[in-house]
């Protein structure tokens, strides 16, 4: 097995890192009680209230399957590449609950979030193809 080159690993502990910081997010989402979103705007009751159960489903497969395939970069082994591909998917599949059927593609920040989102899931995904294509891992 080649050696990645230097910036390799800072790369994919930031990742790693980016993907905790969503699956944080997500069981706090997931965890909300009557009164956390009684606290919501209208507007932000309506969007949680509208949402699928199978768009939390992609959401928790996004940043979970994410987080795994980060470590699995880490230790770099091959399988981190379905993982992310896993991840990318279902990033794509909330995307489309969140922007074709809650209407939130009228809220900037969700745009450039959610943007932001499957930017780095693409990147990851080459990433981990480029791993597998250099021989950075088995």
């Amino acid at each position: 097995m080649e050696q990645p080159p230097k910036w390799y690993l800072p790369t994919v502990i930031a990742a790693l890192l980016w993907n905790l910081l969503g699956c944080g997010a997500y069981l706090r989402d997931v965890m909300l009680g009557p009164e956390d979103i009684a606290r919501m705007t209208a507007a932000q009751q309506a969007l949680y209230a509208a949402r699928p159960a199978w768009s939390v489903a992609a959401t928790a497969i996004a940043v979970w399957g994410g987080a795994a395939g980060c470590l699995g970069l880490i230790v770099r082994k091959r399988w981190a590449l379905l993982l992310l591909v896993a991840s990318l998917v279902a990033v794509i599949v909330q995307d489309a609950a969140l922007f074709l059927l809650s209407g939130a593609a009228a809220l900037p920040v969700a745009v450039v979030l959610q943007g932001l989102v499957l930017l780095v899931a693409i990147g990851l995904v080459l990433l981990a193809r480029k791993a597998a294509v250099c021989g950075w891992s088995s």
